[in-house]
């Protein structure tokens, strides 16, 4: 019932399966049933539990759904081996088992004592593809704390650091553009692709220094790392107005409008329309601006205020989210988790959590769940569709410290991955209370994590290295 394992598989010795599909029947033959017994040789017949194998993978994986029975030692490991001898694969395949929406973590005849079900029920199991182990790759070394990470770009991972400076990094593990601007420690970044099909991303970056900064960054120019000159961006535009350390930021889907959150305890709203893109205006349009909008003609950077301020916390808001274009939640050391709406700017709803939260995500587009970690080593899972919600509807404990970052995966309801100050990372399948793996790459405290091309965890951390772990094929 622990964590998962590369190549883990209970032994099965000597069996052999075969399946009639015309008669629609499954036999189990050898000695997979038995064990044997001591001192006088006798061999006793071991406990069968009777099961039913399902699936939603394609066609040629899926075995005669005709109920048989097997022993009840078996554990995931055990049925993964019966379901490939079943299939005849020729190269063997890891599955993980699902039981009434609930990934099996025990024996099957532990599963049946802990649901109180009778041996002589039959089981219907569902197979999927279990997730593959993480490949650990050499760290990306970098001056300082490594505190923000966004690789939402399959070609590029960005950084920020607390030398101030903002990090892209290639695939081959090469940094070749430094963006410099910023004068205090880089607390989130966030890359969204422009609405020209040119091959430029825009970053939007905050920071300690008490601003949010935006930068251009041509992912054709810079494709091919360069050993000898990395070129350095200055920002194009500066958003001025919070009173204190910018924590965290957010971008609008409709990629328009931009929100932060800061340890002023107030959100504030940026008109990313006026703020991402650089072309030219008419004058009457810029004239029309010019009473929030100040123009550096030294270096050509523009400051812009924010158009709307969002107040009800009352301590630090260290993380938002904004799933939608008219709500965004936010989360804050005041213990409590807030939806806005955003034409008006009034909170919503507020769910309380016990503990100050550090971090917050949202489930993937079809699903409306919120991951928060805090100052416990709990994650929790939230559920705001539900009105009379007084707590978590899931609470994970693995990490022996505080949380700090927490991030859905982009194309499944289902896994999610967490850091910690205990120097780990974890990737959950919320079917299971067990991760199922912990990479304890980092010698120091995990600051940041994020997803990188569907398949690959990259994190951050007071040890000044990024690791990159991939090859995990979530499905």
């Amino acid at each position: 019932g622990g964590e998962a394992s590369a190549g883990r598989y209970c032994d099965l010795r000597e069996e052999r399966f075969a399946c009639s599909c015309g008669t629609h029947s499954v036999s189990v033959v050898a000695s997979l049933g038995r064990m044997e017994g001591t001192g006088d040789g006798i061999h006793v017949e071991e406990k069968q539990v009777q099961v039913r194998f399902t699936t939603k993978l394609s066609p040629d994986l899926r075995v005669v759904n005709t109920p048989f029975s097997v022993p009840s030692h078996l554990t995931r490991y055990g049925l993964s081996e019966v379901i490939n001898a079943l299939l005849g694969l020729e190269k063997p395949q890891p599955f993980d088992c699902l039981i009434d929406g609930e990934l099996l973590r025990t024996s099957l005849e532990h599963f049946l004592i802990l649901r109180k079900l009778s041996a002589e029920t039959i089981l219907s199991i569902e197979y999927i593809r279990a997730v593959a182990p993480p490949k650990q790759h050499d760290p990306l070394l970098h001056a300082d704390w490594v505190s923000a990470v966004d690789s939402s770009h399959a070609s590029f991972i960005f950084t920020g650091s607390y030398d101030n400076f903002i990090r892209a990094w290639t695939v081959d593990g090469s940094c070749n553009h430094t963006f410099e601007g910023h004068t205090d420690a880089i607390t989130a970044i966030s890359a969204i692709e422009s609405n020209h099909d040119n091959g430029a991303l825009i970053l939007v970056s905050s920071s300690k220094d008490q601003t949010i900064r935006i930068w251009q960054f041509s992912t054709t120019d810079h494709s091919k790392s360069s050993k000898t000159v990395k070129p350095i961006s200055r920002p194009v535009k500066i958003l001025k107005g919070h009173g204190s350390s910018v924590q965290t930021i957010a971008v609008k889907p409709s990629r328009d409008e931009i929100c932060s959150g800061s340890w002023d305890c107030s959100l504030k709203l940026w008109k990313a329309s006026e703020n991402l893109e650089m072309e030219e205006e008419p004058v009457a349009s810029k004239k029309r601006r010019l009473d929030r909008i100040q123009v550096s003609a030294g270096n050509q950077e523009t400051h812009v205020e924010a158009h709307a301020t969002l107040e009800g916390h009352t301590q630090v808001v260290a993380a938002v989210a904004w799933p939608e274009n008219g709500i965004i939640y936010s989360a804050s050391w005041d213990h409590s988790i807030r939806s806005w709406d955003v034409e008006t700017a009034v909170n919503i709803t507020t769910l309380t959590c016990s503990k100050a939260l550090h971090c917050l995500s949202i489930g993937h587009e079809t699903s409306s769940l919120l991951a928060t970690g805090g100052t416990d080593p709990v994650l929790r899972v939230w559920d705001p569709r539900i009105h009379v919600t007084v707590g978590p509807v899931l609470q994970l404990s693995s990490h022996k410290a505080w949380i700090t970052a927490c991030k859905w995966h982009q194309q499944s309801r289902y896994h999610i991955i967490s850091a910690s100050h205990d120097g780990s990372v974890k990737l959950w399948d919320i079917r299971s209370k067990v991760p199922l793996y912990t990479m304890e790459a980092h010698q120091d405290k995990v600051l940041c994590a994020d997803w990188w091309s569907k398949n690959c965890i990259v994190s951050g951390g007071a040890d000044c290295q990024l690791h990159v772990f991939s090859s995990l094929h979530v499905s």
